[in-house]
């Protein structure tokens, strides 16, 4: 009896080393989140639940009849540039997109929608936390759905796949393994400003992650930006999709998104 005790202390000091070792996840010194507990990416927060989901077509998902294709079948980047307007320069071979460097947006601009993006990180595995298949899909520019490797990889919460970028974890992580296909399915509602340019109505989404929904009709509070909490201003009632190069081979395919009109505008 005595000698087990002796060896589940020593165990339990193991365990206390190594994680003493381990890097902090998250940050301590960020600003508190507005109505809530929490920093920006506070490494302290709880962690969403994990989920699985059934496995990926090895297909795209098609398209409904009104949408705009960004990413189809082909090589055609036309719909895309680059933030200083010149060509698109990322690569892209019989429909599957790959990230490049600097951020890609649609030519085109857009307030309130639904956006089908398909995207897999890299099948070999390299890095952790931000630092592993670490992209972004840019709502109007402005407002990020983190894209990353989140199965098996601990990093911030409000910082894994999914997330409303430094706002809102997902409420799970679906996750996939890496170099699977994934999805979002997105809607959203640009925000509205009234004349004095004060805000009326906060941008809102809606996201389901491999058919799952993680985020369920939640405001931003502002724009998304690294350790940062920033106001809204009156350019962003409308803006591109846009598409973040972070270093690191992400592939996307099968993009597109539909304009969302109200019920009496439905049939113009």
């Amino acid at each position: 009896m005595q000698h087990s005790r002796y060896v589940i202390l020593a165990a339990l000091t193991l365990n206390v080393a190594v994680s003493a070792q381990q890097a902090p996840i998250g940050y301590d010194d960020t600003p508190m989140q507005p109505n809530n507990t929490w920093r920006v990416h506070d490494g302290k927060r709880p962690y969403p639940a994990i989920v699985t989901t059934a496995p990926p077509g090895d297909r795209p998902a098609g398209h409904p009849s009104d949408a705009i294709v960004l990413v189809g079948q082909g090589n055609d980047l036309s719909a895309w540039q680059m933030t200083d307007g010149s060509a698109a320069t990322w690569t892209m071979s019989d429909g599957v997109l790959l990230t490049g460097k600097g951020v890609l947006q649609t030519r085109q601009q857009f307030t309130d929608f639904q956006l089908h993006v398909e995207f897999a990180t890299p099948s070999d595995v390299k890095g952790d936390s931000q630092g592993r298949g670490n992209s972004g899909v840019f709502l109007l520019g402005k407002f990020e759905i983190q894209v990353l490797d989140s199965y098996r990889n601990i990093t911030y919460p409000d910082g894994q796949a999914a997330a409303m970028y430094g706002q809102y974890p997902p409420l799970v992580n679906v996750s996939r393994g890496p170099g699977e296909w994934q999805s979002y399915d997105i809607i959203f509602t640009a925000p509205r400003f009234a004349a004095d340019s004060s805000v009326a109505k906060p941008a809102i989404v809606t996201v389901l992650h491999n058919g799952v929904v993680v985020h369920h009709a939640t405001a931003f509070w502002g724009p998304t930006r690294h350790k940062s909490v920033l106001p809204y201003t009156p350019d962003m009632a409308s803006g591109p999709i846009a598409l973040q190069d972070h270093g690191n081979p992400v592939r996307y395919r099968n993009i597109w998104i539909r304009t969302l009109r109200g019920y009496d505008e439905a049939g113009r």
